[in-house]
């Protein structure tokens, strides 16, 4: 209620504009931010409908639901075994070969024995450049280390290279 002065009346124009921010307030909080989705979550199909979606289950069927021969998922199916890295005799006895992409050395210091290590130099970290000589060789600040165990034969690294798990199924190496 206002006085005879009009003191402790809001005018006009401070009620239109507060209720006008209420409205953008109430407007911006159905915005999102860029990216999100608001799509609720799927529900299943109704009976009739025409096709299966393009991931191939049936409407509201889970991808995991059943493994490919009917039996629920988890029930002792193993997953692909990844693709073989090199095959035994593409690492020359004695020697090694390097795979940047993985980040990965292999060797065979003996007939038959592969060792693994990983290419990245503990100096300061560059790729190892060379596999000679039953060493690894990092080109950046010349370290040394052993094909056998990733020791180091001569710094300025002060850690041997860590090894990294593989696996031999015949003579495919995989990165384990």
């Amino acid at each position: 209620m206002c006085d005879e002065r009009g003191a402790g009346c809001s005018s006009r124009r401070t009620l239109l504009a507060g209720a006008g921010g209420v409205g953008v307030v109430a407007l911006l909080t159905g915005c999102q931010t860029y990216g999100e989705s608001t799509a609720p979550a799927a529900a299943p199909a109704a009976s009739g409908s025409a096709g299966a979606p393009a991931d191939g289950n049936p409407a509201g069927a889970s991808p995991d639901a059943a493994g490919p021969s009917g039996s629920p998922a988890g029930g002792g199916e193993q997953p692909p075994a990844p693709a073989a890295l090199a095959a035994v005799t593409d690492i020359p006895v004695g020697g090694g070969k390097i795979f940047k992409a993985e980040g990965v050395v292999l060797t065979q210091p003996a007939a038959g024995t592969i060792k693994a290590f990983s290419a990245t130099c503990t100096h300061q970290g560059c790729t190892v450049t060379s596999v000679k000589d039953g060493t690894i060789v990092c080109g950046c600040h010349n370290s040394v280390f052993g094909i056998a165990d990733g020791a180091v034969q001569s710094g300025p690294a002060g850690r041997p290279l860590p090894p990294r798990a593989v696996t031999v199924d015949g003579d495919d190496i995989r990165l384990a």
